[in-house]
């Protein structure tokens, strides 16, 4: 028996069984965590520098030690920036509300990260505007289009000549 092989064996690689577990908990605990933060900042903080948060997604480590969460502000950039602050000066308060209502041995701790989906949204649907003016304006263009030559310069009705008849005849006698 090979290292490799006791490697394997004394469970040196997790099968997928154990992998799918494990995300599994991880999944479970991310968007139990989700929902806490959620709940509680709807309740509000005494902090009026909070803006209108949305927790958008939640990343758990796989050892559950960190939790990165993700979310948006609405308002301008002076709002993200107080709310980042806010979210900064709360989060030992937020982490302990997570702790009460999480049932593990250890509290993750909690690392707020601001997302970037409305700014990749708006980035993306003024893409999509630009490629439609211009599709329309290309279209506009092809329809008062005119071939420069013939319509179909590559199709040409084919004319029977008489040295073919000469070929087809001596492929005849050939057989």
């Amino acid at each position: 028996m090979g290292i490799l092989t006791r490697w394997v064996i004394r469970g040196g690689m997790k099968n997928e069984k154990e992998k799918d577990v494990a995300g599994e908990r991880q999944a479970r605990v991310a968007d139990r965590i989700r929902v806490v933060l959620a709940e509680r900042l709807e309740k509000g903080l005494r902090d009026p520098r909070l803006g209108f948060v949305t927790i958008t997604d939640v990343r758990v480590t796989g050892d559950l030690q960190r939790a990165s969460v993700f979310y948006t502000v609405m308002g301008d950039e002076a709002h993200r920036a107080d709310t980042a602050a806010a979210l900064k000066s709360a989060t030992g308060m937020l982490r302990s509300e997570v702790g009460k209502h999480l049932n593990t041995r250890l509290t993750p701790s909690l690392e707020f990260i601001l997302d970037g989906i409305p700014e990749n949204a708006d980035h993306i649907s003024a893409l999509l505007r630009e490629a439609r003016e211009r599709d329309e304006s290309v279209a506009g263009l092809a329809a008062s289009a005119a071939y420069a030559g013939e319509a179909d310069p590559y199709v040409k009705p084919r004319a029977h000549d008489e040295d073919d008849d000469d070929l087809d005849e001596d492929d005849d006698d050939r057989a």
